[in-house]
């Protein structure tokens, strides 16, 4: 059985719309896809993703985890360039003031949490007609309009692109001890000076090709 989280119904799109009963727990939405895969809608942020991803371990028995969505880029990729994550931070752990480097989340003594099977994935959805590219998914509860703060996050993490979930998911997998994979497609960009306006413009645009992918991963044709 797996689970997918996704942080908002928008990015839900085709193959991967609602096809069941929804069953909502604590705010968030949860229903099947088929009899081995659920989805979550979680919301937006790290403390709603740890939620949805625990609720998908304890109530659906789930023994794998995806989380797929929109992202904002921190290099000049196109819109629509697909990343596959080699692995998550949470760029917005800092307890640096007590001598921790940035990033470190105590409880795991780990910056870096990784995701499985990522050469495999590539070469799937390569194999599909896509052109993947790998990275790192830099979490926080934050949407990068500090131009300062991202040319950090990409500098420190070597960041590929920033959203505000997957970091938070990855973490309870870890806890957990359950496959993690992230799937992230290029929405926005961190240096663009109508990044905003950018991100509404191509979320719709976008989420077709996101979930053509991750069928392709999840449903081998």
């Amino acid at each position: 059985m797996r689970g997918i989280v996704y942080a908002m119904h928008k990015e839900v799109a085709g193959a991967l719309r609602p096809s069941g009963q929804v069953q909502t727990i604590a705010g968030m939405d949860f229903y099947p896809l088929d009899p081995d895969t659920v989805v979550c809608i979680c919301g937006v942020g790290k403390v709603n993703a740890a939620m949805g991803t625990q609720a998908l371990l304890d109530r659906f028995g789930v023994d794998e985890v995806w989380n797929a969505g929109v992202a904002g880029c921190f290099h000049d990729f196109p819109v629509g360039t697909l990343v596959v994550a080699r692995h998550c931070v949470q760029h917005d752990m800092d307890i640096s003031a007590v001598g921790d480097p940035l990033g470190l989340i105590p409880a795991l003594n780990l910056i870096e949490l990784p995701c499985q099977r990522v050469e495999e994935h590539v070469e799937r959805l390569t194999q599909a007609g896509f052109a993947p590219r790998t990275g790192v998914v830099a979490t926080g509860d934050w949407f990068g309009r500090d131009y300062d703060r991202a040319a950090l996050l990409r500098d420190h993490f070597s960041a590929t692109v920033c959203d505000m979930e997957a970091g938070a998911v990855a973490q309870v997998c870890l806890r957990n001890q359950v496959p993690f994979y992230a799937l992230k497609i290029v929405s926005d960009h961190l240096f663009h000076p109508a990044q905003g306006e950018e991100y509404a413009q191509n979320v719709p645009q976008v989420v077709d090709k996101l979930n053509q992918a991750l069928a392709a991963l999840l449903w081998r044709t």
